[in-house]
C-alpha cells in the first residue's frame, strides 16, 4: 500500500488541501470510487459502484486514483496556484501521477490515450514542448480517432505562432474525428476551410470507461 501512495508524499499540503472540494467537483465520476478518494468523497465506498468500475476498467482500476490525483494537480496549477513555483510544482506532480498509471496500466487500457494526452499537456505547460509533443503523438498512435491530442497539438503550435502548423493538426484531427466540434472550432478560428470529408466510421470517439 505504501508503494501505491508514494507520489502523494511530494505534496507540501494537508490532506484537506490535497482533496480541495472545488477540485474534486471537476473530476470524472469514477474517481470517487478509486482508492484514497472513496474515503474522502460522499458515497465513494459504494461496493456495487466500485465493482462496476473495476469490471469496466479491468485490473488498471486499482491504480486510477493516481490519474485522479494527477488531474487534481493540473486543476490546482491552473486554478489555485498563486505563484509560478506553485504552478510548476503541481504540474510536475501531475506528471509523476500520470506516469505511475502509464507504467502500471495494461497495454490495451482504453484510457491510456487520454492519460498520455494529459501528460503531454502538462509537459507543454512546463515549457517542455518536444517531450509534450512526443506524448501527444503517442496518444494519437494508440487511438487515431481520439480528438483531444490533435486539439492539444494544434493549440501548442498556435501558441508558438505557427498558425499553418496549428491548422494542419486541427485538420488532421478533424479528418480522423469528423464530429468533433472542438476541432471544427479550431479549424475555423485558424482560417481553415471547415470540416473534412467524414471517415467511414463517422465517429469522434473518445476513449472512455463509461457504461453508457
Amino acid at each position: 500500500m505504501l508503494g501505491l501512495l508514494a507520489p502523494i508524499r511530494g505534496y507540501a499540503l494537508t490532506g484537506e488541501q490535497v482533496f480541495e472540494p472545488r477540485l474534486l467537483a471537476l473530476l470524472p465520476p469514477y474517481c470517487k470510487y478509486t482508492q484514497i478518494f472513496r474515503e474522502r468523497m460522499a458515497g465513494g465506498n459504494n461496493a456495487a459502484e466500485i465493482e462496476r468500475w473495476t469490471n469496466l476498467m479491468g485490473p488498471t482500476f486499482i491504480h486510477m486514483h493516481h490519474y485522479c490525483l494527477g488531474l487534481m494537480n493540473t486543476y490546482r496549477a491552473a486554478i489555485l496556484a498563486k505563484t509560478q513555483q506553485d504552478r510548476v510544482h503541481n504540474l510536475g506532480n501531475s506528471i509523476l501521477e500520470f506516469d505511475y498509471v502509464i507504467r502500471n496500466a495494461t497495454p490495451d487500457f482504453s484510457l491510456l490515450p487520454e492519460i498520455l494526452t494529459r501528460k503531454g499537456e502538462s509537459l507543454i505547460r512546463l515549457d517542455r514542448g518536444a517531450e509534450g509533443v512526443a506524448e501527444l503523438q503517442n496518444a494519437i498512435n494508440r487511438s487515431p480517432d481520439f480528438w483531444e491530442p490533435y486539439a492539444a497539438m494544434s493549440d501548442y503550435y498556435r501558441d508558438l505562432g505557427q498558425v499553418a502548423k496549428a491548422r494542419e493538426w486541427a485538420e488532421k484531427g478533424l479528418s480522423a474525428a469528423p464530429d468533433s466540434r472542438a476541432l471544427t472550432r479550431r479549424v475555423t478560428a485558424l482560417g481553415g476551410g471547415g470540416s473534412k470529408q467524414k471517415s467511414a466510421s463517422g465517429s469522434s470517439r473518445k476513449p472512455t470507461a463509461s457504461p453508457n
